[in-house]
């Protein structure tokens, strides 16, 4: 149902606009109307239609190419997207580039690139947990207010729009024009003529449960087309006297095709929509030019087509290019009209300052050190964007916004950006859940089951503290608390406690021989410093308790008790693209463990231990390089010291031997994985994108150093058909090993 249900809220307000709640157009300012001219005036009325609008754009070719001068414009949902960047002085050549040139799956999610993510942010992916958007307040579970928030949107249409500020009047636009939202809590529709341009743009197509809400002058705004998707009132309101009237309303469908749940639901929305445009267009009158595009059974939500669907547009318009060409001007006059819309673009003014608004004081400090590198230089809106992403990345945010304003300084007055950031509703304190799941189809299973409880913006600095507690075969209980010490959140402060209980079981020959139960308790101390986005380094002190108990087998095998004390270094970078199915980037980390007698450890030795990943894609197929290494340099370990010895076995880890089943205090291990996406996951719920793989692993532990060498390792293939699910990545796998043994997997979890 998820994937249905956001589809066919898309479908609903980008696609055609939903029921036709009146709205009184009466209680707008009156524009001044014009000086009678030679020329009737002309207004552009451009309706909402989700994807199927980029077919405005072959409209607005047209009569550019015509030299036609529009005079005014109106527009709902995807139609205000389209005429707002036309009235802000775009071209229409230089709208369809920018239309071709985006990523609209990106624009309509809210989480950045995982590149551009906080790197603790990157490291909630690094377990299994489900990254689900559930908020905890009183001991109720919160959701947002939309599927999606809209900064991805919100920030690309900002900076096609930045010179005009949160004050102006869009009758001073290069080209007069108004969008119309809808008022959440009365039903009545919202002209918006004056304020900020970029935020008027979005809550005109701001779907009901897809889209959060936005918030201006106190009221909730949603889509507009729930009023009025076809705005031909408004247009006659700016005093036009010729309407050319572009409507891409999605279209009644014949009864063959009413054949499931989602179309029926789509058929019912659009006959609500075309009641209030067919009364729209009834009020045309014979001078008025409509162009209907034939967009057939175009989605509303495909965008990844917009080659076709603006050429649609494009073919509409010639169709009636002889009534067309009556309204077009000559060379010199349609350049003077080109010279009016370019004399009231504004220019970019350097930054002077940065400040917050009233709301976002809270978080002044941390935007504040983000932003202060931009002030006294020139204003460059891709700067300014990646500093938006990076506070964005933090994880805090519903929405961050900014824009230009002036301020009193001195003589005169001096321009800067003013940065709006909006807590998330359903925070700051957050609950996700996870399930990590393990069967070899030999009677052999594992499972773990955890929640995670975030608290967050504990303090002004952005202190958290992150709970994790997990049943199933490992039975974990751990606490990290998190201080940043200085608004920049370069340097922090991170103690920690640990209880785990886990199985430890002991092979020969790939057959368990015995099994224990090990318990452990931990506490640490780290300082820290971030890298950017991209690297951490950490120091501190970790002292461990151990204890084993036997299930079954020879109880002299493990130490009964043992104890860590140790000073450890890490070293971590990460720009990997996704955990789960990564095509791009790189991670890799170092850590040093000296465990010392005077710190609690029972034995003194150092430990070095490495792991790098490298990711590459060519088209659908992805190769991912990938070693892992870890030594004892030094000190007397024990051979019952088996918790604290490294293990290899498993999925992805020899994958034809049982999950560790291999132990020792030195190993090494490289894998080369292949895998191609055969599926991109379809309209269905239980759909998923999938891929089908295969590994090649060399790799073994050893007891001694020295004896790491390509002819000692052993060497392991696996093949695999694995699906990126809601849960997260679902395996089904059979692993091979050179001698003869062979596993089989069903895994559900992060493997790299």
């Amino acid at each position: 149902m998820g994937k249905v249900i956001v589809r066919l809220g898309l479908a609903w307000a980008l696609g055609a606009g939903c029921l036709w709640l009146p709205g009184s157009w009466a209680a707008a300012e009156p524009l001044t109307r014009p000086e009678p001219a030679a020329r009737p005036r002309i207004c552009l009325v451009l309706s909402g239609g989700g994807a199927r609008g980029m077919a405005h754009i072959g409209v607005l070719k047209v009569l550019e190419d015509l030299k036609i001068p529009i005079d005014c414009i109106a527009g709902t949902s995807m139609g205000a997207i389209v005429g707002g960047l036309y009235a802000s002085g775009m071209t229409a050549h230089e709208i369809d580039a920018t239309m071709r040139s985006l990523d609209w799956q990106e624009a309509f999610r809210d989480a950045p690139p995982r590149r551009d993510l906080a790197f603790r942010r990157k490291q909630d992916d690094r377990n299994f947990l489900v990254r689900l958007p559930l908020g905890l307040k009183h001991g109720q579970i919160l959701l947002p207010k939309g599927f999606i928030q809209g900064q991805k949107l919100q920030e690309t249409l900002r900076q096609l729009t930045l010179p005009f500020s949160n004050s102006t009047d869009f009758d001073l636009l290069p080209t007069p024009f108004r969008a119309v939202a809808t008022d959440l809590e009365s039903g009545n529709a919202v002209l918006m003529d004056k304020g900020d341009l970029a935020i008027a743009m979005r809550a005109s197509m701001s779907t009901p449960g897809v889209f959060a809400p936005v918030e201006l002058n106190g009221r909730l705004l949603v889509d507009g087309g729930l009023a009025e998707n076809l705005p031909v009132n408004v247009a006659r309101a700016m005093h036009a006297d010729i309407l050319i009237v572009s409507d891409v309303s999605f279209p009644l469908q014949p009864r063959a095709a009413l054949d499931s749940a989602l179309s029926i639901s789509n058929q019912m929305l659009a006959i609500l929509v075309r009641k209030d445009s067919d009364r729209q267009r009834a009020s045309l009158s014979p001078q008025d030019i409509l162009i209907e595009p034939n967009l057939g059974l175009a989605a509303a939500t495909d965008f990844t087509a917009p080659t076709a669907v603006i050429a649609r547009g494009e073919a509409a318009a010639r169709e009636v290019t002889p009534a067309l060409s009556a309204f077009g001007v000559g060379d010199s006059a349609y350049r003077d009209y080109l010279a009016r819309r370019a004399a009231r673009e504004p220019g970019l003014p350097p930054i002077k300052f940065v400040r917050v608004d009233e709301q976002s004081k809270r978080y002044e400090k941390t935007i504040m050190a983000e932003m202060q590198p931009l002030v006294g230089k020139p204003l460059d809106p891709d700067q300014v964007g990646k500093h938006i992403t990076d506070l964005y990345g933090l994880g805090n945010f519903e929405t961050l916004d900014y824009t230009l304003v002036d301020q009193a300084a001195g003589t005169g007055e001096e321009s800067g950006l003013e940065v709006r950031a909006r807590r998330k509703s359903w925070g700051p304190n957050y609950l996700r859940f996870g399930l990590n799941l393990e069967d070899d189809f030999q009677g052999n299973s594992r499972y773990n089951a955890a929640a995670r409880f975030v608290l967050t913006e504990i303090n002004e600095l952005g202190a958290e503290l992150l709970t994790d507690v997990q049943i199933g075969n490992d039975v974990k209980v751990a606490s990290e608390f998190y201080q940043p010490l200085d608004a920049s959140r370069t340097w922090f402060v991170a103690p920690s406690a640990r209880i785990e209980v886990r199985d430890l079981p002991i092979y020969t020959n790939n057959l368990e021989v015995a099994d224990f139960r090990d318990r452990e308790a931990e506490a640490d101390i780290d300082i820290g410093r971030n890298l950017g986005n991209w690297g951490e380094i950490r120091a501190g002190y970790h002292r461990t308790n151990g204890e084993t108990h036997v299930r079954f087998g020879d109880p002299d095998l493990v130490e009964q008790l043992y104890n860590t004390g140790e000073y450890f270094f890490k070293f971590s970078y990460d720009r990997l693209d996704n955990v789960h199915f990564p095509r791009d980037g790189q991670t890799f980390s170092l850590q040093w463990d000296a465990n010392r007698t005077n710190l609690g450890a029972d034995v003194a030795s150092d430990k070095v231990t490495a792991d790098w990943l490298m990711a590459r894609s060519y088209g659908r197929n992805t190769i991912l390089l990938w070693t892992s290494a870890g030594t004892t340099l030094d000190g007397d370990f024990k051979p019952t010291a088996l918790p604290e010895f490294y293990s290899l076995g498993g999925f992805f880890n020899l994958s034809g031997l049982a999950p560790s089943s291999l132990i020792g205090p030195n190993y090494a291990i490289a894998r080369a994985i292949y895998f191609r996406k055969i599926g991109s996951g379809g309209q269905g719920f239980f759909e998923f994108p999938a891929y089908l793989g295969m590994s090649f692993e060399v790799g073994n532990t050893y007891e001694h150093r020295g004896d790491i060498n390509f002819g000692s390792a052993r060497k392991d293939a696996s093949v695999f058909v694995a699906f990126d699910t809601f849960l997260g990545p679902v395996y089904l796998g059979s692993g091979y090993d050179q001698a003869g043994t062979a596993g089989f997997y069903l895994f559900l979890g992060r493997t790299f």
